[in-house]
């Protein structure tokens, strides 16, 4: 689970103006913590299997929510892919 503070600094990495909060760049880099913070429990807990499943439905939002940034803004893509440091 994210706390207040960290699902804050995620979201400044996408935010477009003040008030941002639900836009595909925001729920990316959101997701993208919460990714990272399940993959360093599941390095402890190998065989955490339902939080495996819950991983595996995350990386399909955050896909989802990539390749539509892709379609309807490339600039905002290019951006929050560099930013986060993903690969595409």
């Amino acid at each position: 689970m994210l706390t207040k503070e960290k699902k804050q600094e995620s979201m400044a990495l996408g935010k477009m103006h003040d008030s941002d909060t639900g836009s595909s760049a925001v729920q990316v880099s959101t997701l993208t913590s919460r990714l990272q913070q399940l993959d360093a429990h599941l390095k402890v807990n190998r065989k955490d299997k339902h939080s495996r499943r819950g991983l595996v439905r995350l990386v399909e939002q955050r896909r989802k929510h990539l390749s539509y940034l892709e379609r309807k803004n490339p600039e905002i893509y290019k951006n929050i892919i560099k930013t986060l440091g993903l690969r595409k």
